[in-house]
């Protein structure tokens, strides 16, 4: 009898992450943050000395979401900041491969995200108008990303992402740094935000 491929993967907090089933008591945000530090978006075809990873990206996305709606609180703020979280065990996949993998991509990234959401005190689900907020600080940070390290033209960029309110990024940059600068800048964050809840 065959025996099953092997779906879990061992974390270094010792945790075992099973991704076909994965429970909130596996989730552990040491794991998250230094998974995050060293996934590259854009495939690593940015610009720069260091690869413009997740965990620096969910910085500006969080920040970018404070500044979209300032009257939210830090549990949305939190939620902003873990919106890609599962992608430290499953990498960040580009739109054009998501597109191409399918449906199952989608719902092994929703079964994560519930998971990380009920470990960290946030419904599984978020709320739709939250949601919302967070897609939109997304799409501005991807401009940003776009046309500040990835080679997009503004017009290319507006054409994927739509164009942004520059009121919004007025003082923002992309941050190109060591992983493990990132790393300890996103457990940071973290930790402000939950002492805040």
């Amino acid at each position: 009898m065959a025996t099953q491929p092997r779906a879990w993967q061992r974390m270094l907090s010792g945790r075992r992450l099973d991704l076909l089933d994965p429970t909130p008591m596996d989730i552990e945000i040491e794991d998250i943050a230094h998974g995050l530090a060293f996934v590259a978006r854009w495939n690593g075809q940015t610009h720069g000395d260091y690869a413009y990873s997740v965990a620096e990206h969910s910085l500006l996305v969080e920040t970018l979401f404070a500044r979209i709606a300032p009257s939210t609180g830090p549990k949305w703020r939190l939620a902003a900041l873990l919106h890609d979280a599962p992608e430290y065990v499953i990498g960040d996949m580009i739109s054009p491969v998501k597109a191409a993998v399918g449906p199952d991509y989608g719902h092994l990234d929703a079964r994560l995200t519930a998971a990380i959401h009920i470990r960290f005190g946030l419904p599984a689900q978020l709320p739709v108008a939250i949601k919302k907020q967070i897609k939109r600080a997304d799409r501005i940070s991807a401009w940003m990303e776009a046309t500040r390290i990835a080679g997009f033209s503004e017009a290319e960029a507006n054409r994927f992402f739509g164009r942004p309110n520059p009121v919004l990024m007025e003082g923002l940059d992309i941050l190109l740094r060591p992983p493990v600068e990132t790393r300890k800048a996103y457990t940071e964050r973290y930790l402000a935000l939950i002492s805040a809840l």
